[in-house]
C-alpha cells in the first residue's frame, strides 16, 4: 500500500477499506462463529490495526514531506460556499441517496480550496434534499436561500425533473399536486418542460410519470393530469378532439395500471371493460377500439413505473451524511449494531464483502482520481478514516496486553495526533489526544500497567514533537503531567501541599494526618492518609480529585498493588517532566499562548480541590513565565493577558493559603519583569502590574491587602528607575490603601508614599506625564484618612510640594495664549477635568485634580484639615496664579473656589428651608457641619488676598466674590458674618479707587439683597410663635407692669414649644445682628466711595438703610410677640432679643446716613431731595417716642384733666428711644430757616406733644427747647 495509491483512491473506496480494517481489527461480534484458529484470529486482528497504523503513519509522511517542499497552504473553512462558477458546473447524478462524487470534482482542477468548497457545497445540498424529503416547500425554500437552486418556478421544476436522485418520488409529486401559487407554477413549469411530439399516448403518459408518483389524493392527481393533458394536445395538436380527451383517458390509463399491477385487486379490468369505459369520450364520440386495445395491451403487459435506478429507501436517505464523512461504521460499533451473518464465519463474510465491494467498483470507469501536492487534501480522507481509527486503537489497547499490539496501537495514536494537529482538525485531535490520557490510567494508578506508562511516554513525546499545533489539547496532557508528579511525591513520602497550605492554621494542623512513607505503611496494614487513599482507590479521569467520594478503607493487598503499579513510573523522570516545560521557549507565538491558558486552567483545578489543593501546576507557570519573558512584546502580552486573569482568579480565592502563595509567585514574577528597561510610551509595566490592584480593589482579606502592599512598596525601592508606566498602577494601588479600613495598612501605604514623593519625585513622570495625575488622586484619598491627622496634614503639605513641582518643571500654563479653557467634572472619579485646550497647554490639565482635589477637602468635618487645605490651596494658587490666563482663571473661580462658599451655605440654606416644618430639631449645626469663625475669616481673608493681587486678570469674577461675601454676612453665625465684613470692607479699602460705577452700584446691590432676601423665610420663623400660648400674657396691657414682674416655670409650656421658642430667640438675636452689619458695611463703604458716588449708586444706598429701618419698626410693632418672648427668655433664663434696640439703630444709622449726605454732598442731596427724607424720618422718630409716651387701655378711657404716670416697662423703653428722639430734634434743629419753614406745619404738632409729655431724662426737654429757640422762634417774628 503506498502513500500515492492512498491518494488516488476514492474518498468511498477508503471510507469502506478503514470500516473494513476496523472490523477485523475489533474481531467476531459475540456469539458468531469464525473458521479461524485463535492464533490466527489475533495475528489477523493485529494486522489489521498494523495496516491502520501504516495508513495514518503514511498520512503523515506524505503531509511532511510535501510541507518541507512547498509552503503549506493555509486551510479552508468548510463553511465557505462556493463560487458561482462551481454552482453553475455542479449537477447531481449520484448514488445511494447522495450527490455523485464523479460531478463534485470535474476533471481540471485539483486545488484543495475548490474541493472543500464544493464538499461544503454537496453537504448543504444534500439538507436540503434531506428537508425537502420530510417537508417538500421548506426544502424549496431552504434550497433557493441557500442559492442551490434558482429561484424562478423553472429553476425549481428543473431541479425536481433532472436531479431525482436522493429526491423522494413520492414528495415530488406531492409537491407538483400542491394548489398554492408558487408550488402550481413549478408544476405547470414541469409538464412545459417535456416534448410529446410524435410518442403515442401510452409512451407519452409513461415518459411522464417515470420521474415521481401521483399523489394520493384526488385533487392534486387532477391538477396534474389537466395540465398533462393539456401540454399533450399542444405537442400533438391531432391526436384529440380536444384536451378533455387526453384528460380523460389518461385517468383511464392510471386506473387501468393500478389495477393490473397491484395485487390486492382480484377482479381484473378486462380489453371490453375498458373500452366501454371510454365510450365517448373525444367530444361525444368514441375513439377508435384498436387505438384503445393497444394502450390496454401495452398497459398490461408493462407496468407504467419510476426510472429503476431512481428509488433511494429512507433508511438510506437518513444515513447518507454518515456515509458521506464515513461515520456509520464506527455508529455501528458504539451502538453495538452488527450486519446480520449466516452460517459463514463473520470474517469470511468480511473478506467476501469487501472482495465483492472490489469487484463491483473495478467495473466502473465514473470516477476521476487526482495526483495532488496540496497537504490539505488530507482533511477530507482524514475526516472519513478518523472515527475507525479511534475506535481499532482504544479497543485494542483497552483489551490487549501484547506489547508488540499495544506499542502498534501508540504509534498509531501518535501518528493520528500529529496530522491532525497540524491539520488544524480539533475535533479530532482532541479526541486522540482525550482517548490517550484516559489510557494513561494516571487517574487510576492501583490497576496501572505497563503499557498504561507506554502511554505516558508517548504523551511526553507528542508534547514536545508537536506542541506547536496542539493547543486545547495541551490541558489533557499537562493534566497527566500534574498527576504523574503527584504519584511520584506520594511514592517517595513527601507531605502533600494541602498540609503547606493549612500549616498557618492551628485546626488544620490537629485534623490533617502527618506524612508517612509507603514503607510505614506498608506495616501498618491500612492507611488512614485521605489523599494517599483517594488516590489508591482511584477515580474518574475527569475527577478533580480522585476518590473524593469514596468512603472506607482500603486493604493491605490494595496498597501493595497500588505501590508495586508505583514503581513502574520510575521509568518517568523529573527530566522528563521538567523538559516539557523546558521546551516551552520553542512553541511559536500561537503554542506558547494556548500552552499558558492549559497550564492555568489544570493549576485552577489543583488549586480548588477541596480535600488536596496542589501548587505543582502554580510552580510551573512561575517557571514558564522566566523562561519566556525574553519573547518579543507582542508575545508576551498575549502571554501575561492570560497569567494576569489567573493570578487575579487566584489571589481572590476564599483560601487565604492558596491567595498568599499566588500573590508571592507574582511578586517574583514582577520582580524579574522590572528588571527589565521600558521605553516610553509602553504600558507593559502597568499591564504587569494590573493584577495587583484588582486584587486590592477586590479582596476581603486584610493578609492580602497588608501583602500587596508589602509587595509593591518592595518592588517600587528597589527598583524605581524602571517602574516607569508601572506607576500608575502603583498609584492605584496605594489609592486603595489610604482609603482602606486598616489603620496599619493606610499606614504602610503612606509610609512608602511619603519616600516617593520625596526622594523619586522625578521618576513618576519620566515616560508619561499622566501619572503625576495620578499621584495626585492618591495624595488626596490619603487625606481623607480618618486614623490619623497627620497623615492628612503630611497629605496636604506633599500636595502643596506637587504644585511646586509642576510649576517649576515646565509644566506651565502660557499667559500669553489665549484659548478656550473651563473645568469640568470628570466622569471618572468626580474630580474635575480642563477641557479645549490646544497641544501646547496640555499640562493644564494637570493642575485641575490638584486644585478640585483641595477644594473639596476644605468641607472636611475636622477643623484641622479645613483650615489646612484653605491655606494651601490659596497658597498655591497665590504662588502660581500668574502662571493661568485669564480663561483659566475664570475656570478656577468657577470649579475651585466659588464651591468652597458655595458647600458652606447650601448647609445654612438646606437650614432655612426646612426650619419651618421642624423647628424643633433646628438646633445649632455641629462644627462637623458649619465652618467655625476660624475657618471662615481664614476662608474670606485668603479669597480677599488672591482677588486682590490678581485684580486685573480676575476682575470680571468681582460679582461672584462680592456674593460669597454677602452670603457670609448673612449667615445665622456670628463668626462668618464678621469675617464677611471684614472681607467686604478690605476690598473696597484695596481696590476700591480702581471701581468703576457699575462695580460699586454691583456691590451696593448685594447689600440691598443680602438686607431684604432673608425677611421672609424670618417672618415665617416668627409665625410659628403665634401657635405658642404663654400663660400670664393679658389681652389688655393696663396692667403689663404687674404682669411682667409674675414668675412662671418651665413647666407651664410644653417642651417642644419651648424648644421651638429659643429657637426662634436665637434666630431673632441672629438676624438682627446680621442687619445692623449690612447697616454698618453700607455706611463705612459710603465712606470709602464718597467722592464718586452717583445719584443711582446713592439711591442704592438709600434704600438699604430705608428698608432696614422699616423692617425694624414693623418688627417692634409686634407688642405680643415681644410679650411671649420675654416670658420664654425669662422662664428659659435668656437674654430677650434686642428688638427695640434694633429699631433705635437702624433709624439712628439712616439719619446719620441722611444727615451726613446732606452736609458732604449739597449737589447730590439736592438731586435726590435728601433734606425730605431727613425730615421725613425724623417725623417717623418722633411719632415713635410719642406714641411710647401714650397710655393706652381697651378698657378704660383717658381722664381728662389728668395725666397718669408711666409703668416701669415704659419708662424703660422710652429711656432707650431717648437719644434716638433728641437726635432727630438735633437733625431738625440743624436744617437752614428756610428749610425748616418749609417743613414747620408738619412738625409743630409734634413738638407740641413732646412738649405734654412725660420724659425720662432732661435732654429731650433741652433739645425741645433749643429748637423753639433756634427755629419756631424766628418763623413766629417773622
Amino acid at each position: 500500500m503506498t502513500v500515492m495509491w492512498i491518494l488516488q483512491t476514492f474518498l468511498k473506496d477508503i471510507c469502506r477499506i478503514v470500516n473494513g480494517l476496523l472490523k477485523t481489527a475489533l474481531g467476531p461480534p459475540s456469539g458468531s462463529t469464525t473458521t479461524l484458529s485463535p492464533v490466527q484470529d489475533i495475528t489477523f486482528r493485529h494486522e489489521s490495526v498494523k495496516c491502520l497504523v501504516n495508513i495514518i503513519k503514511s498520512m503523515g509522511a506524505w503531509m511532511d514531506q510535501q510541507r518541507l517542499g512547498d509552503s503549506y497552504l493555509p486551510k479552508t473553512n468548510e463553511n465557505d460556499t462556493p463560487s458561482e462558477k462551481t454552482e453553475n458546473q455542479l449537477t447531481l447524478n449520484g448514488e445511494e441517496g447522495s450527490a455523485s462524487d464523479y460531478d463534485v470534482y470535474p476533471e481540471g482542477n485539483s486545488d484543495a480550496a475548490t474541493l472543500e468548497q464544493r464538499r461544503a457545497f454537496k453537504l448543504e445540498l444534500q439538507k436540503g434534499i434531506s428537508l425537502f424529503n420530510r417537508k417538500p416547500s421548506k426544502g424549496i425554500e431552504f434550497l433557493i436561500g441557500t442559492k442551490k437552486i434558482g429561484a424562478s418556478p423553472a429553476d425549481v421544476a428543473s431541479f425536481l425533473k433532472n436531479n431525482t436522485t436522493g429526491l423522494n418520488e413520492t414528495m415530488i409529486g406531492d409537491y407538483l399536486g400542491e394548489r398554492e401559487d408558487f408550488s402550481l407554477k413549478v408544476m405547470h413549469a414541469y409538464v412545459d418542460s417535456f416534448n410529446f411530439k410524435g410518442m403515442d399516448f401510452g409512451e407519452a403518459i409513461r415518459f411522464f410519470l417515470r420521474g415521481f408518483k401521483l399523489p394520493g389524493e384526488a385533487q392534486k392527481i387532477d391538477r396534474i393530469m389537466e395540465k398533462f393533458a393539456e401540454r399533450y394536445c399542444k405537442c400533438s395538436p391531432n391526436s384529440f378532439t380536444s384536451a378533455d380527451t387526453a384528460y380523460v383517458l389518461a385517468y383511464s390509463v392510471i386506473m387501468l395500471n393500478t389495477d393490473a399491477h397491484n395485487s390486492m385487486v382480484k377482479d381484473k379490468m378486462t380489453k371490453a371493460d375498458f373500452i366501454r369505459n371510454n365510450r365517448g369520450i373525444d367530444d361525444g364520440k368514441d375513439l377508435p377500439e384498436e387505438y384503445l386495445g393497444a394502450i390496454y395491451d401495452h398497459i398490461v403487459k408493462n407496468e407504467i413505473k419510476m426510472k429503476a435506478d431512481s428509488s433511494v429507501p429512507q433508511n438510506k436517505q437518513e444515513n447518507s451524511f454518515n456515509k458521506l464523512l464515513g461515520l456509520d461504521g464506527i455508529l455501528n460499533l458504539v451502538t453495538g449494531r452488527q450486519t446480520e451473518e449466516k452460517a459463514l464465519g463473520a470474517n469470511g463474510l468480511l473478506i467476501k464483502d469487501i472482495q465483492e465491494q472490489f469487484k463491483a467498483k473495478s467495473g466502473k470507469s465514473e470516477s476521476v482520481y487526482h495526483s495532488v501536492t496540496d497537504v490539505a487534501i488530507l482533511r477530507f480522507m482524514v475526516e472519513v478514516c478518523w472515527g475507525p481509527m479511534l475506535a481499532a486503537f482504544s479497543v485494542t489497547l483497552d483489551q490487549s496486553d501484547d506489547r508488540l499490539a499495544t506499542s502498534q496501537c501508540l504509534h498509531g495514536f501518535r501518528y493520528a495526533i500529529h496530522v491532525t494537529a497540524l491539520m488544524g482538525m480539533q475535533t479530532q485531535r482532541d479526541a486522540f489526544v482525550t482517548s490517550m490520557a484516559k489510557f494513561t490510567y494516571l487517574h487510576n494508578a492501583a490497576d496501572m500497567r505497563q503499557k498504561n506508562v507506554d502511554a505516558v511516554k508517548a504523551i511526553i513525546t507528542i508534547a514536545i514533537e508537536d506542541g506547536n499545533h496542539l493547543q486545547e489539547a495541551w490541558e489533557h496532557i499537562l493534566t497527566c503531567l500534574s498527576r504523574i508528579e503527584h504519584l511520584q511525591l506520594l511514592g517517595e513520602g513527601a507531605p502533600t501541599d494541602a498540609t503547606f497550605f493549612s500549616g498557618s492554621n492551628n485546626e488544620m494542623d490537629e485534623k490533617s494526618p502527618k506524612p508517612i512513607g509507603f514503607a510505614s505503611l506498608m506495616k501498618k496494614g491500612t492507611i488512614q492518609n485521605p489523599a494517599v487513599m483517594a488516590v489508591v482507590r482511584g477515580g474518574s479521569y475527569d475527577s478533580t480529585s480522585v476518590g473524593i467520594n469514596t468512603s472506607g478503607l482500603v486493604s493491605p493487598e490494595q496498597i501493595n498493588h497500588f505501590i508495586s503499579n508505583l514503581n513502574l513510573l520510575d521509568q518517568i523522570g523529573n527530566f522528563e517532566l521538567n523538559h516539557v516545560f523546558a521546551h516551552s521557549q520553542s512553541l511559536n507565538s500561537e503554542a506558547i499562548v494556548a500552552f499558558v491558558k492549559s497550564l492555568c486552567k489544570v493549576s485552577m483545578s489543583e488549586l480548588q480541590s477541596p480535600t488536596d489543593p496542589r501548587v505543582f501546576s502554580l510552580t510551573k507557570i512561575v517557571e514558564i513565565a522566566h523562561y519566556n519573558m525574553n519573547r518579543i512584546r507582542l508575545v508576551w502580552s498575549r502571554i501575561w493577558n492570560v497569567l494576569s486573569d489567573f493570578f487575579v482568579s487566584v489571589g481572590l480565592s476564599e483560601n487565604l493559603s492558596v491567595a498568599i502563595f499566588v500573590m508571592d509567585s507574582l511578586r517574583q514574577l514582577a520582580m524579574k519583569f522590572l528588571e527589565r528597561e521600558e521605553l516610553a510610551n509602553y504600558n507593559f509595566q502597568n499591564e504587569f502590574l494590573r493584577p495587583f490592584v484588582i486584587v486590592m480593589q477586590k479582596s476581603s482579606s486584610t493578609e492580602i491587602r497588608e501583602l500587596i502592599v508589602r509587595c509593591i512598596s518592595q518592588m517600587v525601592l528597589s527598583r524605581v528607575k524602571n517602574v516607569k508606566s508601572g506607576w500608575k498602577s502603583v498609584f492605584m494601588v496605594f489609592t486603595t490603601a489610604a482609603a482602606d479600613e486598616r489603620k496599619n495598612i493606610v499606614l504602610l501605604a503612606f509610609e512608602t508614599m511619603e519616600k516617593i514623593v520625596r526622594e523619586y519625585f522625578p521618576y513618576i513622570t519620566e515616560t508619561e506625564a499622566l501619572t503625576f495625575t495620578d499621584c495626585v488622586r492618591c495624595l488626596l484619598t490619603f487625606t481623607n484618612s480618618r486614623f490619623n491627622s497627620d497623615v492628612s496634614l503630611n497629605a496636604i503639605a506633599f500636595l502643596r510640594f506637587c504644585a511646586f513641582k509642576l510649576a517649576e518643571g515646565g509644566l506651565v500654563y502660557n499667559k500669553d495664549s489665549e484659548v478656550d479653557g473651563s473645568l469640568s467634572p470628570s466622569t471618572k472619579d468626580g474630580a474635575s477635568s480642563v477641557e479645549n485646550f490646544t497641544d501646547k497647554d496640555d499640562h493644564t490639565s494637570f493642575w485641575v485634580p490638584l486644585l478640585t482635589g483641595l477644594s473639596k477637602l476644605t468641607s472636611d468635618p475636622r477643623s484641622t484639615i479645613r483650615k489646612g487645605s484653605l491655606e494651601v490651596l490659596f497658597n498655591i494658587l497665590k504662588d502660581h496664579g500668574h502662571l493661568f490666563s485669564h480663561l483659566f482663571w475664570t475656570a478656577v473661580f468657577n470649579s475651585v473656589i466659588f464651591p468652597i462658599f458655595n458647600s458652606a451655605s447650601d448647609k445654612k440654606d438646606i437650614e432655612l428651608k426646612n426650619e419651618h416644618s421642624s423647628l424643633v430639631s433646628m438646633s445649632p449645626r455641629p462644627e462637623a457641619n458649619m465652618w467655625d469663625s476660624e475657618t471662615s475669616t481664614v476662608a474670606a481673608e485668603c479669597l480677599i488676598d488672591l482677588f486682590v493681587n490678581f485684580f486685573d486678570v480676575v476682575r470680571s469674577q468681582l460679582p461672584n466674590v462680592i456674593s460669597i461675601l454677602t452670603g457670609l454676612i448673612r449667615s445665622t453665625v456670628q463668626g462668618p458674618a464678621t469675617a464677611g465684613v471684614a472681607a467686604l470692607l478690605r476690598l473696597s479699602s484695596e481696590v476700591g479707587s480702581r471701581l468703576s460705577d457699575d462695580e460699586w452700584r454691583a456691590i451696593f446691590l448685594a447689600l440691598k439683597e443680602a438686607a431684604t432676601s432673608s425677611v421672609p423665610s424670618f417672618m415665617k420663623v416668627l409665625r410659628t410663635m403665634d401657635d405658642i400660648n404663654v400663660p400670664g400674657l393679658s389681652e389688655s396691657f393696663s396692667d403689663i407692669d404687674m404682669s411682667s414682674d409674675q414668675g412662671y416655670s418651665n413647666e407651664d409650656i410644653e417642651d417642644d414649644n419651648l424648644q421651638t421658642a429659643s429657637y426662634v430667640v436665637s434666630r431673632v438675636k441672629s438676624h438682627v445682628a446680621m442687619q445692623l452689619l449690612i447697616l454698618q458695611v453700607a455706611a463705612d463703604l459710603y465712606k470709602i466711595h464718597l467722592v464718586n458716588l452717583s445719584v443711582a449708586n446713592m439711591a442704592v444706598l438709600t434704600d438699604v438703610f430705608s428698608l432696614v429701618a422699616s423692617h425694624a419698626h414693623q418688627l417692634n410693632s409686634e407688642t405680643i410677640l415681644q410679650k411671649k418672648l420675654e416670658k420664654v427668655c425669662s422662664i428659659l433664663e435668656l437674654t430677650a432679643p434686642p428688638i427695640v434696640h434694633f429699631e433705635n439703630e437702624s433709624f439712628k444709622n439712616y439719619l446719620n446716613f441722611l444727615q451726613n449726605a446732606l452736609v458732604d454732598n449739597l449737589s447730590l442731596s439736592k438731586d435726590m431731595n435728601i433734606e425730605a427724607t431727613l425730615v421725613a424720618v425724623c417725623e417717623n422718630i418722633l411719632q415713635i417716642y410719642l406714641k411710647c409716651t401714650e397710655l393706652q387701655s381697651s378698657e378704660q378711657k383717658p381722664v381728662l384733666h389728668w395725666i397718669l404716670p408711666l409703668g416701669t416697662a415704659k419708662k424703660e423703653e422710652l429711656a432707650t428711644r431717648t437719644f434716638l428722639a433728641v437726635s432727630a430734634l438735633q437733625a431738625l434743629s440743624g436744617l437752614e430757616r428756610a428749610s425748616f419753614r418749609r417743613h414747620v406745619s408738619q412738625l409743630f404738632p409734634l413738638l407740641v406733644g413732646l412738649v405734654t409729655s412725660e420724659h425720662t431724662s432732661g435732654e429731650v426737654q433741652r433739645a425741645l427747647s433749643n429748637i423753639f429757640q433756634s427755629c419756631i422762634g424766628p418763623v413766629i417774628m417773622e
